[in-house]
């Protein structure tokens, strides 16, 4: 890769991010809106002493889960634009590698990701009173890394997309099992067996280990940096996915 090229890439779409203000409102707004929806689902759910509330613990996890998911759907439709409006055909003609364009998508995704997930930890935090163990900031950076394998796995299955449909008929397959699986409605080691096997193969599976980690833990713990470099080199192996099955066009 080319760093001035990746550079000039991650500004590109970052500008083009900019004067989207439907994706700004998306990105920025849908996440807190969200998180108040799930405080008042559970404001007034019982607390056993010595426990997290119920908020605490669903909230915690949703930090991590809606950059994955919101990421997921804005970068495989924005791909697809690319392609199916010659764009990316265009810049491939040019000096500027597969690479070069995924790394730039999702350094600049990743850059917005640090917005989202810092205004919507602010809202958890300051707002509703989320209380975790560990400190807000690494909650922050894996809701980050969480938001760019996002990125990476919309990137990659947009490549076998030829609609904008198209790509939003892959969330069922590529994000649903995952936020079944992850641990956040059953316990994963109180999963049948084989679902169990197939939660461990999960990247978000990871990223909603290491937050619960953090919830619990006053210091960064063993296991927390461990699915903390599960997750990110999952997004790493994505992109490299993306592009190599990248097309110039839908046909």
């Amino acid at each position: 890769m080319n760093a001035r090229i990746l550079a000039a890439t991650t500004g590109r779409v970052l500008r083009q991010l900019r004067h989207d203000r439907r994706t700004v409102a998306l990105l920025v707004l849908v996440p807190a809106l969200l998180l108040t929806l799930v405080y008042y689902m559970y404001a007034d759910q019982p607390t056993p002493p010595g426990q997290p509330s119920m908020f605490d613990r669903v909230a915690l996890v949703m930090l991590g889960v809606f950059p994955f998911v919101i990421m997921f759907l804005v970068t495989s439709i924005a791909m697809l634009r690319e392609r199916t409006t010659g764009t990316l055909e265009r810049l491939l003609t040019t000096p500027l590698g597969r690479l070069d364009l995924l790394f730039g998508y999702g350094i600049a995704f990743g850059l917005a990701a640090a917005g989202q997930a810092a205004i919507a930890a602010g809202v958890a935090y300051r707002v509703f009173g989320l209380t975790t163990a560990g400190s807000s900031a690494l909650v922050i950076a894996i809701a980050v890394v969480d938001a760019v394998l996002g990125v990476a796995l919309g990137l990659l299955c947009s490549a076998f997309a030829r609609t904008e449909f198209q790509a939003v008929q892959f969330m069922p397959v590529v994000v649903i099992p995952q936020l079944l699986l992850c641990g956040l409605f059953v316990a994963r080691d109180e999963m049948a067996g084989w679902l169990q096997a197939v939660s461990d193969a999960l990247p978000l599976s990871y990223a909603v280990e290491a937050l619960q980690e953090v919830g619990a833990h006053a210091e960064p713990t063993a296991t927390m940096w461990r699915d903390l470099g599960v997750v990110a080199g999952a997004a790493v192996l994505a992109l490299a996915l993306a592009a190599a099955t990248l097309r110039r066009r839908s046909g």
